[in-house]
């Protein structure tokens, strides 16, 4: 069970579940569960914190998807909004846009009203994946694919 806690921290219903796998009786689980959250190996509200900082910081995801994921490793909703609080939305619109330019690099052709329309959908779903509301997508898309035009438009500094 330790070394489930040295690979990479873990929720305790990460390590219920791991000592189910095991056919540990539950009587016993719950009071190793508890003697681990009494010395501080689990802490879930740290876990939280820590999930939502690298989460969003390595795969710029969204509080949407951040949300969903604390749920799956069974954190308490209350103790997820406090962990996701330390997200502010523009932060969360800055990940957007660099995730938006990054695919967009070496990309263009953007003159074509069928081929800017077919990139808008792909960089949309693919924020859409990544846990950003519809609307936000959309229009955070269409400001980089309008910035990139002008850019294009604009010619080499010289």
């Amino acid at each position: 069970m330790l070394r489930q806690l040295t690979n990479s921290p873990k929720s305790r219903l990460q390590l219920a579940r791991k000592l189910a796998e095991r056919n540990v009786p539950g009587d016993v689980a719950e009071a190793v569960l508890d003697r681990f959250e009494e010395v501080r190996l689990i802490d879930d509200a740290d876990f939280a914190d820590m999930w939502v900082r690298s989460r969003s910081q390595s795969r710029k995801l969204a509080k949407g998807a951040l949300r969903r994921e604390l749920a799956e490793k069974g954190i308490d909703a209350d103790i997820a909004a406090g962990a996701l609080e330390q997200l502010s939305d523009a932060d969360e619109e800055s990940a957007a846009r660099e995730l938006v330019q990054r695919k967009l690099r070496g990309v263009n052709g953007f003159e074509d009203r069928a081929e800017r329309d077919k990139t808008t959908r792909r960089l949309a779903s693919m924020l859409a994946r990544k846990g950003y509301q519809p609307s936000q997508a959309f229009r955070i898309v269409g400001e980089v694919l309008d910035a990139a035009v002008a850019g294009a438009e604009a010619g080499p500094d010289f």
